[in-house]
């Protein structure tokens, strides 16, 4: 298992601080028993628990001409019509992916096209299934030209413990279907603004892999 770029001085400081950590306890704390066991098994969940956060499992990625892949590990929290109000100003397909603190954080390009408006909004850290959090959040919005001359955007959202978004992408930049979009650490979701008339293949309560499940079909 490979730890992201994103995690690796995490994970170091997070392992150095561990070490630091036991030491003392050892040295300083209860006698040999249970409840030295205890502090210490505890330290290693913590410290394999910020591993586990920043795992980028290899996967195959097929691409899907024409189609959208999920751009996100997590759980499809919404897939309804709505008023997109930043950049379309126009009833859109909203379909949106929670990721968990258990889930993959790294984010995937969903099709193949060109990064043609790019925008960081600072703003608030509500919990990511909250109504507002696409529009008050922390949040990075990325619209993507499609081979088809299709627009739809992608959108970054920070929530309550997801502090920091990071983007890969940047106006101009020629994307592929299933490269990496950017990271958010500590759990949020991500959210797809996709044409009216475009055939969903997902619904509510569905799971979904990044870069590797089909979630709609562009019409043509």
């Amino acid at each position: 298992m490979k730890i992201h770029q994103e995690g690796k001085r995490i994970v170091l400081y997070t392992g150095v601080l561990t070490g630091l950590v036991a030491s003392f306890i050892i040295y300083t704390g209860p006698e040999p028993g249970w409840l030295l066991y205890l502090y210490l098994a505890l330290l290693l969940v913590v410290f394999a628990l910020v591993i586990f956060f920043f795992r980028s499992p290899t996967r195959l990625l097929e691409e899907f001409p024409g189609a959208v892949i999920s751009p996100a590990d997590g759980t499809v929290v919404k897939v309804e019509q709505v008023e997109e109000d930043e950049y379309f100003k126009k009833p859109m397909i909203q379909l949106s992916v929670f990721m968990s603190p258990f889930n993959v954080h790294l984010n995937r390009i969903p099709a193949n096209g060109k990064v043609v408006f790019y925008r960081y909004h600072p703003g608030k850290y509500l919990v990511a299934w909250h109504p507002k959090s696409s529009r008050l959040n922390e949040r990075n919005t990325i619209i993507i030209e499609t081979l088809g001359g299709i627009r739809f955007m992608v959108r970054q959202i920070a929530g309550v413990f997801a502090r920091r978004i990071v983007c890969y992408c940047s106006e101009g930049h020629e994307v592929r279907q299933g490269e990496e979009l950017g990271f958010i650490k500590f759990g949020s979701r991500v959210d797809l603004f996709l044409p009216v008339g475009t055939d969903i293949r997902v619904k509510k309560g569905d799971r979904v892999k990044g870069g590797v499940d089909l979630l709609a079909y562009f019409s043509s």
